[in-house]
């Protein structure tokens, strides 16, 4: 990956996503993203792992450090702002991408994040998600999914599997789960992924595409959580069992996986669906198109990711298509409103003096 190339002080391609948001002097580095914050999670956690990706990740989009911000709300991966040397809200729970959006709308030379946890974003915080997605404000979303609340200590959480058995669920879980990735879609989100924490190589190329794109992108990282929910994800991240476990997903390339691609994902013509079948068809297996328009494809692909032990989990960008952006156009209806007129004063009674109104006596 290269830095981006200078154009009056603004980002351009490899990022176009970020074309508003000014370039740095000159190379950056890790050290300089890294704020002098102990960082406070867990030992094992998954946490770690995806700071040092991001850490490693922000020196490439060459933004000047100044005009990054990272927005959380509550939980444990909410504490993600205090250890990088960028701008950043701990806000309140749930809230994160609503005062994202204000920010992302208020000023396009910001390169707005959010980082939130499965409780944060789908339980308290569903509405604020949902609606940042089928708006599509400029920002890009983390969502760290451990099936669990763990800064809360270990009760249940919306993607907890059915029958989890946690403190404030002791004969077990009654609840069906969210799939992070069909509510995205489902909200028609432009840019949809999903990766794990471990596999450092496959996050960032995520996290480049995710950047890179305008409108919201919502990234879902299995993370682990070693002290109320560990070995979550085994089966993704366990040599003996991911090939079998893990439905890669890449723009153009036929969806086949398992020991030497036994495995395919095909059209399920009983459902309307898609299905994993054994020693598919050339002609059968599903070539993967994030670019499609319709999300209908990509939703049944995440059909696919078991609620259970994950014997299935698709992997990589679902969707990633262009679109128009929130903030892009309420910025053009501000700027069209303010032409016409150079003073001030002859605008507002304008406005006061539009419209119904009374006279009152």
């Amino acid at each position: 990956m290269t830095v981006p190339s200078l154009d009056s002080g603004l980002a351009t391609l490899p990022f176009p996503g970020l074309r508003h948001v000014p370039v740095a002097d000159g190379p950056q580095n890790r050290k300089e993203f890294t704020s002098d914050q102990e960082v406070r999670w867990c030992p094992g956690c998954g946490d770690y792992a995806v700071l040092a990706a991001v850490q490693g990740f922000l020196p490439e989009l060459g933004l000047k450090r100044e005009n990054i911000v990272f927005v959380s709300g509550i939980g444990c991966s909410s504490r993600f702002p205090y250890y990088l040397d960028t701008y950043g809200m701990h806000s309140i729970h749930g809230r994160a991408p609503a005062i994202a959006t204000g920010l992302a709308t208020a000023r396009e030379d910001l390169s707005v994040w959010v980082v939130t946890g499965d409780g944060d974003a789908l339980s308290i915080g569903g509405n604020h998600l949902i609606h940042a997605l089928r708006r599509n404000v400029n920002m890009t979303i983390l969502l760290f999914n451990n099936r669990i609340y763990g800064l809360t200590k270990g009760q249940y959480s919306p993607t907890s599997e059915p029958g989890k058995v946690t403190k404030s669920t002791p004969m077990g879980s009654l609840d069906n789960p969210f799939n992070p990735v069909s509510l995205a879609l489902g909200a028609e989100g432009t840019f949809v992924a999903r990766t794990v924490d471990s596999d450092r190589k496959h996050l960032t190329e995520v996290l480049s595409a995710a950047a890179a794109h305008r409108g919201t992108s919502l990234v879902e990282i299995y993370q682990n959580c070693p002290i109320f929910n560990d070995g979550a994800f085994d089966s993704v991240k366990d040599n003996e069992t991911k090939s079998d476990a893990i439905i890669p997903l890449r723009h153009g390339e036929p969806i086949r996986f398992g020991t030497e691609g036994r495995l395919g994902v095909v059209r399920d013509l009983a459902t309307g669906g898609v299905k994993v079948v054994e020693d598919p068809s050339d002609d059968d297996v599903l070539v993967h198109d994030a670019h499609a328009d319709d999300p209908t494809t990509a939703f049944a692909i995440s059909r696919l990711t078991d609620s259970g032990v994950l014997a299935h989990a698709p992997i990589g960008i679902f969707r990633q298509v262009d679109a128009a952006t929130y903030d892009d156009q309420a910025r053009d209806q501000l700027r069209t409103a303010s032409q016409g007129t150079d003073d001030r004063s002859e605008a507002l009674a304008g406005l006061l003096a539009s419209g119904d109104t009374w006279t009152v006596v």
